[in-house]
């Protein structure tokens, strides 16, 4: 019977064998126990990891005498992310390990970080990449998952001092994240609330926010600018949550028209899929941010609110308004829990106000009115003569909210 703590590693034993040979010692060396999935797709010595590339490629659904002789290379790619996924959430389901690690360039990162994201939140994940700092790549490597992306700075090429070095921090970094803070993230006493938020209604979130913890309630904040929102929908599908307050929901309709703050195919959906109850309101769903390579010669002519140098805010037009709120009934129509749609009919943020080019309270009712006769009957919408940011929205919130969880 031994108490130690065993941590996944994903490797490439056919490019990276010296490399995660000196992990799998180092893990040794400080009490942690290895475990070595081999994702070679190529390998021609025999593999000395527990789990072998025919392992791997059995879960994935192939042999791996089908992915040696195959040329589809982004084929056999996913068929080998696909098993050691199977693999890894069957081995963390069973409780058999801790964590999990991996080292690689572009192509082992892009491997190893898509069987991380698949684990749930909480369970370390510590990803070793020469190529963390190119542009974009890190984006693609995290995702929405909570990996600490370690950048090696050096290629990890041979054991060199400096490797050593860094390969020393991240197993002791790991050893760290197992042993000394609780992962398990067991359920609390307190009901746990998801709250979407943006800087537009930045003062409305945080009034919320207080307002609940003073009752008891635990509230955990998502950035609705697309990452966030995809990883807010993740998490209550995993279970983390037992109420949403959705105060910005606008990477629906970014999602319909293909624009930066996308949150997703499944953004609306998972509190109505799990049965949770859930507050929707309407920041920046009147506002669209497509990137400027996708400008089309119309949107320079549009209204528009400059948020700082790098982000703009474009009006939606009349048929777009209608267009996002069919959308927002089709999804929500299929909720299994109460659900309430709340508005404020004298400004959707502080964007949204009385004196800024794209204030228009008259268009706005274009989209609660087509929201309202596209909903079921039971879905309420609720007016509150108000702007987002004005304490009495809050309020209304915080009492809907209290009634409601």
């Amino acid at each position: 019977m031994t108490n130690k703590k065993t941590v996944l590693i994903l490797c490439t034993l056919d490019t990276k064998r010296e490399e995660t040979r000196y992990l799998k010692y180092k893990f040794k060396e400080i009490d942690v126990l290895p475990l070595l999935m081999d994702l070679s797709m190529r390998g021609k010595e025999k593999s000395r990891a527990e789990l072998t590339p025919s392992h791997v490629a059995s879960a994935g659904g192939s042999t791996i005498e089908e992915i040696n002789k195959s040329k589809e290379r982004s084929t056999i790619t996913n068929i080998i992310i696909e098993g050691a996924t199977k693999i890894a959430k069957d081995l963390y389901a069973a409780g058999k390990i801790d964590g999990i690690m991996a080292l690689g360039g572009s192509t082992g990162s892009l491997m190893a970080t898509d069987v991380m994201r698949a684990l749930p939140f909480g369970i370390p994940k510590l990803m070793i990449s020469s190529t963390a700092a190119l542009p974009g790549l890190s984006t693609k490597y995290i995702g929405t998952g909570d990996i600490l992306l370690f950048h090696s700075v050096i290629e990890i090429a041979g054991v060199t001092d400096m490797l050593a070095n860094i390969m020393d921090r991240a197993c002791y970094a790991m050893k760290g994240m197992i042993n000394y803070v609780n992962n398990t993230l067991s359920t609390t006493s307190k009901k746990t609330i998801a709250m979407t938020m943006l800087g537009p209604c930045e003062q409305c979130a945080s009034t919320v926010r207080k307002a609940l913890e003073k009752k008891g309630y635990q509230v955990t904040g998502f950035s609705a600018a697309g990452v966030g929102d995809r990883a807010m929908e993740k998490m209550i599908a995993e279970g983390f949550f037992q109420g949403v307050i959705d105060l910005a929901p606008g990477g629906v309709g970014e999602h319909y028209f293909g624009f930066m703050r996308d949150g997703g195919p499944d953004r609306l959906e998972s509190a109505g899929k799990k049965g949770i109850p859930q507050i929707i309101s309407t920041c920046s769903v009147n506002h669209m941010t497509p990137s400027r390579s996708k400008y089309k010669k119309e949107f320079h002519k549009r209204r528009k609110y400059d948020l700082d140098k790098f982000r703009t805010w474009l009006r939606l037009s009349t048929d777009e308004l209608k267009e996002v709120a069919n959308e927002f009934a089709r999804k929500l129509n299929h909720s299994k829990s109460p659900v309430k749609v709340m508005v404020p009919l004298q400004g959707w943020s502080s964007v949204d106000c009385q004196g800024n080019p794209t204030y228009d309270p008259k268009e706005d009712r274009i989209f609660i009115d087509t929201l309202r006769n596209k909903l079921n009957s039971r879905i309420e919408i609720i007016e509150v003569d108000a702007n987002m940011e004005d304490a009495a929205f809050s309020q209304q919130i915080t009492q809907t909210a209290l009634e409601l969880f």
